[in-house]
């Protein structure tokens, strides 16, 4: 029987405060995300699945993990949850319990939805901005990745392991994608790498696969590629990404989509009754 397609969305960089609190004084991430929830409801046809890639908290605390998951209720599709920079891993273990591939620290996964596997790593590192995947990660990755040689594979991470060209956050992105590649070259059936950290729609080419990086529902880092400004945001149109993976020869393929979050005008149809162009 020829797998059927699957769809997953992918949100990222949360940033969630305490109730009443704005991120950096200016932005209200908690209304973004429901924007961000109300959006993923109604998008048809529904995915099969939502990715959270890292920073769901902002400090983070209890308090906002806790509302976190009163903001995440009303979320009619099923998610699951990688960490970024801004979030705890025994924080997130204890208020997102999830199918956690190990009972200690790192907090990696393997999903499977119809014919597709998403893996996803835990790039964190306690206490600091930049990304690491550390040795048993990388070891349950190449055991993973082995452990089936047809099915394909999406892969997710918060840190990006390639530059996007935004001096401050190039500095803080995967340090050891060099140990990342190798193992990525090894196993074919990965079809995408996608990831966050910086808010912005990004697509690059890394280890001979493509990679993605997720906008926010929120604020976007500022794209200063000239190093002309201090580290600074923008609040610009929220969005999230859908990833659409196709059975097809071999591993299939994947489409990527950025979805704008919000009502917009339309849509219209190009053709009136008559069948003549309008």
């Amino acid at each position: 029987m020829t797998p059927s397609p699957v769809r997953i969305a992918q949100i990222s960089d949360l940033h969630i405060k305490p109730p009443g609190r704005l991120a950096y004084g200016r932005v209200d991430t908690a209304v973004a995300l429901e924007r961000c929830v109300v959006a993923l409801n109604e998008f048809r046809p529904r995915p099969d699945l939502v990715v959270i890639s890292g920073d769901l908290a902002d400090t983070p605390t209890v308090e906002e993990y806790d509302y976190l998951k009163h903001l995440l209720a009303p979320l009619e599709l099923p998610f699951v949850s990688i960490p970024g920079n801004h979030d705890l891993r025994e924080m997130m273990r204890a208020t997102l319990p999830q199918g956690y591939a190990f009972s200690t620290g790192a907090l990696n996964q393997r999903v499977e939805v119809g014919g597709l596997d998403l893996v996803l790593l835990d790039s964190s590192v306690h206490g600091k901005p930049h990304g690491e995947l550390d040795g048993p990660t990388l070891q349950w990755l190449e055991a993973t990745l082995a452990s089936s040689g047809n099915r394909p594979a999406l892969l997710f991470l918060h840190h990006p392991p390639f530059k996007a060209g935004i001096w401050h956050m190039d500095r803080q992105n995967l340090a050891n994608a060099g140990e990342l590649a190798p193992v990525i070259r090894r196993h074919p059936r990965v079809l995408l790498i996608a990831t966050g950290h910086i808010h912005r729609a990004t697509l690059t080419m890394f280890a001979g696969v493509p990679a993605t990086i997720c906008p926010a529902p929120n604020h976007a880092v500022d794209l200063d590629l000239a190093q002309l400004r201090e580290p600074s945001f923008k609040v610009e149109p929220p969005a999230f990404h859908l990833h659409s993976w196709f059975p097809g020869e071999g591993f299939g393929s994947v489409v990527t989509h950025q979805v704008q979050i919000g009502i917009f005008d339309g849509p219209h149809p190009f053709f009136g009754l008559d069948g003549k162009l309008l």
